[in-house]
């Protein structure tokens, strides 16, 4: 598949089928996935995969319970009827976790390390464009609470997860999100 194609093509699912990903297609996804920029070739992502139901359903749980803090806080209705059974669905969960002490020198500045949060970011995309490519769809999800996902899934406090990424056979035929014309969010300065 062309890379401009995938990037127009790819769309988030919210609705998996249940037939099992080969282990072997997770291990060429995670692959694309590192070969993503990182700050000083610092490569700051780990990954937990997912497939364990027990797993999954506490998963769910933790996005239900963040989902209706979200829907108190913010009073977006839509999170009133969002659901979050792709949690359950998806054949595959792979959790990135990012390490903050593996980052570029932009943490000396005052604001702190943001670079490996982006290192993980383009690695996520990577997966996205692979599991495209590959015929299967997914989809970024962070809402959650990083220390109970920590809990969740075994992550060493000095780690932050930082998103999971549902992975699966989409359940149907996913729809074109318009995009805004590149002018529109483009300053050129010269």
């Amino acid at each position: 598949m062309e890379l401009f194609t995938a990037m127009k093509e790819r769309r988030s699912c919210r609705n998996f089928l249940p037939e099992e990903v080969e282990e072997a297609t997770i291990e060429k996804i995670l692959e694309a996935a590192t070969w993503a920029p990182s700050p000083l070739n610092s490569q700051p992502w780990e990954f937990v995969v997912v497939t364990n139901k027990e797993a999954k359903e506490k998963i769910f749980s933790e996005g239900e319970r963040c989902r209706k803090w979200a829907l108190e806080k913010s009073g977006w209705k839509w999170l009133g009827s969002y659901s979050l059974d792709f949690l359950r669905s998806a054949p595959v969960i792979i959790s990135v976790i990012g390490d903050p002490k593996k980052t570029g020198v932009d943490m000396f500045m005052e604001e702190g390390s943001m670079g490996y949060q982006a290192a993980c970011a383009a690695a996520i995309q990577n997966m996205h464009l692979a599991a495209h490519a590959m015929g299967l769809s997914s989809l970024w999800f962070t809402l959650f609470d990083k220390k109970a996902m920590r809990e969740i899934l075994g992550i060493v406090p000095e780690k932050t997860p930082l998103a999971l990424i549902c992975l699966g056979k989409p359940g149907g035929p996913l729809t074109p999100v318009p995009r805004k014309e590149v002018k529109e969010k483009t300053i050129y300065i010269r």
